[in-house]
């Protein structure tokens, strides 16, 4: 920090001025931030671990139609961020467009809690049998799932990037600190999602949706109250002039328009900006790369208008994580079976444990993942990290891209595990003679932990590596559009599970065939559909690997200014070599 002790990086706090950095970020501001986190993850999975069951048993859809219509929800819940993420970038900030999309989110929570409770807003039920809800409740119960995705998309890409912004990149103690962050908010994140799965499912199942939809929606709003106690303790990036998208455009139409001009040998002779205007912009100057060299066209020196040598490797940023991001999204399609077909597969088990009956929702299950991920956090940051780092000198421990890779593996031995357990329940159901569709099959729950806390382990290595590896890569003043790489890549796969889950049925019943995917799991083939999806998996992976070995990390040349000489130098930036 500077000798006044303000933040280096440029951080300001809520009214424009310099953050002190004694005063504000670091853990004491992201332990504001982190309450928020677990209550909006518990109302999320609240909602969207056993949303297949409501729509099945309350609203009386099919198997297909109630898999499409859970993925399609999932799917706008993670893509929304897209657009979320543009504004806070462009236009208001992180901090103030989070804070109107909580607002929408805890409306949609509170319109969903309506739609659950209301009697005239719910289908009549008799038992387990409810009658045929009429156009009216369908139409008011998906409108407040639909609110509550567009108020996700202003708050998922902002909390996580905003929390990350209360770290000093260029103070040595802070980065060591946000090295950790990623990890710990998961954590969080993660707890959320175990009281979900524990609590509220059980409620929702047990006492009623009502209860089990209001109170994490309670929850919610104190969450937020709490968040803005801490509003004194918050640095906020400035939103910068320029539309960042508008200088990727550019860049690429400069690229464009300059193909026929030659190429220097030597990337020195590319257009670049003196380091005393970055050091007056308060802006990161980046190194160049030999990756997708045509875009260097956009820097020729004699071309007109000639982009800095930092735009093109602002653009070259973006389009190698474009690729990355194509090879999460088998990843994420697989991850999407938790919520859906995992939880009917669960239905047509054994769900009993113990002695007096107790039966386990189906969606319950789910919990495993988040305990897997709770226990493999803490062994990850402190045994694991530690332990690579004095054998690689990377910081991380690993890289990256080697994170994301072992995460990926992983998918390929749950498709595994998952199409092993169903050739064993199917083959229970055949020899107890289990045909009609509300029948047990004597084959208990349990069966199903393994993929499901392999699914944990390996999100730990996937799920926060993603996350962190999209938003350090982001160009600077896009680390709200980058974090959406990876919401967006859990809603594309869960827009490709719907497709596929469509696609897969409609194809196996041509010709009077036996669906894969039916209503009755028992006289189906889930065990093909896996098998599809492990192939797929696995296909996923060497494409990854290859992406991955070719992809270049951001190197960023930081500019100071000495104090003897006062004079502008370079050096290299956080986490990167000198240039």
């Amino acid at each position: 920090m500077d000798g006044k002790g303000y933040t280096r990086d440029g951080s300001v706090d809520l009214h424009g001025r310099p953050a002190v950095a004694s005063r504000t970020g670091r853990w004491r501001a992201c332990a504001f931030l982190v309450g928020y986190e677990a209550f909006e993850r518990m109302a999320f999975y609240g909602v969207a671990a056993n949303l297949v069951v409501y729509l099945t048993t309350q609203l009386r859809e099919d198997t297909v139609s109630s898999v499409r219509n859970v993925n399609n929800w999932s799917g706008s819940v993670w893509l929304t961020p897209i657009l979320g993420a543009y504004i806070a970038d462009t236009y208001f900030g992180r901090f103030w467009t989070f804070t109107v999309s909580s607002l929408v989110y805890i409306l949609g929570m509170v319109l969903l809690t309506m739609a659950v409770s209301i009697k005239s807003l719910r289908p009549t039920c008799s038992g387990e049998v409810c009658e045929k809800a009429s156009a009216a409740q369908i139409a008011y119960f998906y409108a407040a799932l639909y609110v509550m995705a567009v108020g996700a998309g202003g708050t998922k890409p902002n909390i996580s990037t905003f929390g990350a912004d209360q770290f000093d990149d260029f103070d040595p103690w802070e980065k060591k600190l946000k090295a950790s962050f990623f990890n710990w908010w998961m954590f969080s994140s993660f707890l959320g999602g175990l009281i979900a799965t524990l609590g509220l499912v059980y409620v929702q199942e047990n006492v009623g949706w009502g209860v089990g939809y209001g109170i994490p929606t309670i929850g919610l709003v104190v969450s937020l109250l709490i968040f803005y106690l801490g509003t004194p303790n918050y640095r906020h990036k400035a939103v910068k002039d320029a539309s960042p998208t508008r200088e990727l455009r550019r860049v690429l139409a400069t690229a464009f328009a300059n193909r026929q001009l030659k190429l220097p040998g030597d990337p020195a002779e590319l257009h670049e900006l003196d380091p005393q205007h970055y050091l007056i912009a308060g802006k990161r100057r980046l190194c160049h790369s030999p990756s997708f060299r045509f875009l260097d066209r956009a820097a020729i020196k004699e071309g007109p208008n000639p982009c800095t040598v930092t735009q093109v490797q602002e653009t070259k940023l973006v389009l190698g994580m474009a690729l990355v991001w194509l090879t999460t999204l088998i990843p994420c399609t697989i991850f999407a079976q938790v919520n859906t077909l995992f939880v009917k597969q669960g239905i047509t088990m054994d769900r009993r444990l113990g002695g007096r009956g107790f039966h386990l929702p189906a969606a319950s299950l789910s919990s495993f993942i988040v305990v897997s991920m709770l226990v493999a956090v803490p062994l990850y940051d402190r045994y694991f990290v530690p332990f690579m780092r004095r054998r690689t000198g990377n910081p991380r421990g690993i890289s990256l891209l080697q994170r994301v890779g072992i995460g990926f593996a992983s998918h390929v031995l749950v498709t595994l595990v998952a199409y092993a357990v169903e050739l064993r329940r199917l083959d229970a159901a055949r020899r107890r003679g289990v045909l009609s569709p509300g029948q047990v099959v004597p084959m208990s729950i349990l069966w199903l932990l393994p993929q499901y806390m392999l699914l944990g382990i390996g999100d730990v290595f996937n799920a926060i590596g993603m996350l962190e590896f999209f938003y350090d890569q982001s160009p600077e003043g896009m680390q709200s559009l980058g974090t959406t790489f990876f919401t967006s890549g859990i809603g594309a796969g869960n827009f490709l599970n719907s497709l596929l889950v469509t696609v897969v049925d409609r194809v196996t019943r041509r010709e009077g065939g036996r669906s894969w995917i039916g209503n009755d799991l028992n006289s189906s083939h889930l065990d093909y559909y896996y098998a599809f999806l492990m192939a797929l998996s696995a296909l996923n992976l060497a494409a990854f690997v290859s992406v991955a070995a070719k992809y270049e990390y951001k190197r960023e040349v930081v500019l100071e200014v000495a104090p003897p000489e006062g004079k502008a130098s370079a050096v290299a930036g956080p986490g990167d070599r000198r240039v």
